[in-house]
């Protein structure tokens, strides 16, 4: 299984980027995929989960109303669509996986067993 996370990159407070994870080695259709992030100094903590379809999702308080993360089971492809990015948005974001029979979110770290190697966003202020 390989998870492949790109679309990082500066962008200037209250300006948008789409991150986008494409997975490999799996049926991706059977797995709930998340994002979370890691700033310098802190603990990784989950941005946004959906569920196997695509059909639930659930976000961190503090990203609800400028994320949204969707998925493209055809492509094998789960995105975050970062809007309105604050500088406390500046991390290193990682895309997961864990195989899921049903159609749950997956909001803690322990539960996913499948990493990207992350892609770096930077928002300056």
């Amino acid at each position: 299984v390989q998870l492949q996370a790109s679309g990082g990159g500066l962008v200037q407070a209250g300006g948008s980027l789409r991150l986008s994870c494409a997975a490999s080695g799996l049926t991706f259709s059977n797995y709930a995929m998340g994002w979370f992030r890691q700033a310098p100094g802190k603990e990784r903590e989950i941005v946004a989960a959906i569920s196997r379809s695509g059909t639930r999702t659930d976000y961190a308080d503090s990203v609800k109303g400028r994320f949204t993360i969707s998925r493209d089971n055809a492509k094998n492809t789960v995105f975050l669509q970062m809007n309105s990015l604050k500088p406390e948005d500046t991390a290193v974001y990682y895309c997961a996986g864990t195989f899921s029979v049903r159609q749950t979110m997956r909001m803690k770290e322990n539960e996913y067993g499948y990493w990207g190697q992350g892609t770096l966003v930077t928002v300056s202020s």
